[in-house]
């Protein structure tokens, strides 16, 4: 393999990383877009990622047409290629995105799945419960509801970002971008009491030596922070013991309901946009249509002239 196709699979592996993490995406998802990926940069021939534009994109799309590839299988190549080069632009890897105005053989766009109010107060409430940790879960759970953070940018939050009992928290997003975000009432109580214990936890262990963590929710691992396949597993049994369909809930689906549930309630899309740390107002829109999906499915559900008779 020669240095940029190792380059080339460094992209994929980060990029399908973060898609297992941060959107949930399935098994057979991740290896559908690696194998994509991997074809793309095959046809590369040597070329390295960071220097591909439009152009090779669009000769690479012919190229599977007159490979006889299904409308479907080539939407999703596209779909890996542009979701790839978004990631890229968003770590600063590139200065650009080159697959930005590259349209293909379209296919239904899938809403993203979120979460009730009643969905998610029962997760709170569980988080409370649990038998371990309840602390430390209701912390997490509150802040992320409350603020919409991605889940990398959760768990590895830094413990002097809490110092203070803050109103605001200031998060450091991807590619290092930093935006403030606001806290409600029970987020900033579940932080207190959270930074409280861990700080008499680690006076503790001061004294036998071990280092204070920089951050607030600290793990013995090498990142020094909770992981995010941790958390992920966290939500799967809180959504058991809440008695919420597991498969509903994720890091991301909880963001989701912040996104929802704001604009259900009034907020408008560039404060949403901001408080997301979206780049893209394109990207803040989809919710949009997810209030539209429930709006519509309230009226067919409840409006007296929808029943049949």
């Amino acid at each position: 393999m020669n240095f940029n196709k190792r380059l080339n699979a460094q992209w994929i592996q980060s990029f399908i990383e973060a898609q297992a993490a941060e959107l949930d995406a399935a098994t057979n998802t991740q290896l559908a877009y690696a194998r994509d990926l991997i074809d793309f940069s095959d046809w590369l021939a040597g070329m390295h990622f960071d220097t591909v534009l439009k152009k090779h994109i669009e000769k690479y799309l012919i190229w599977c047409d007159t490979q006889g590839l299904a409308k479907a299988t080539r939407a999703r190549r596209l779909s890996a290629i542009k979701q790839l080069f978004r990631f890229a632009f968003e770590e600063l890897w590139r200065s650009d995105n080159p697959a930005i105005q590259i349209s293909g053989p379209g296919r239904d766009k899938l809403l993203p799945k979120t979460l009730s109010h009643d969905e998610v107060d029962a997760l709170l409430t569980a988080a409370r419960e649990i038998k371990k940790d309840a602390l430390r879960t209701t912390c997490l759970m509150e802040l992320l509801y409350a603020t919409g953070m991605r889940v990398t940018e959760l768990v590895s939050l830094p413990v002097s970002a809490a110092r203070g009992d803050p109103r605001m928290l200031l998060v450091c997003g991807k590619g290092g971008k930093e935006r403030m975000v606001p806290l409600s009432p029970p987020a900033r109580a579940a932080t207190i009491i959270w930074l409280k214990t861990l700080d008499n936890a680690q006076d503790a262990a001061f004294k036998d030596g071990v280092k204070r963590s920089r951050f607030l929710f600290p793990s013995r691992g090498k990142l020094g922070h909770l992981t995010r396949q941790s958390f992920f597993n966290l939500t799967k049994d809180l959504a058991i013991a809440g008695g919420v369909a597991p498969s509903k809930v994720t890091p991301h689906t909880l963001r989701h309901a912040f996104a929802t549930h704001l604009l259900e309630g009034g907020a408008d899309l560039r404060s949403i946009q901001t408080l997301l740390g979206h780049a893209d107002i394109a990207t803040t829109e989809i919710y949009t249509h997810v209030l539209d999906e429930r709006l519509k499915k309230l009226v067919l559900e409840h409006h007296p002239l929808s029943k049949t008779t």
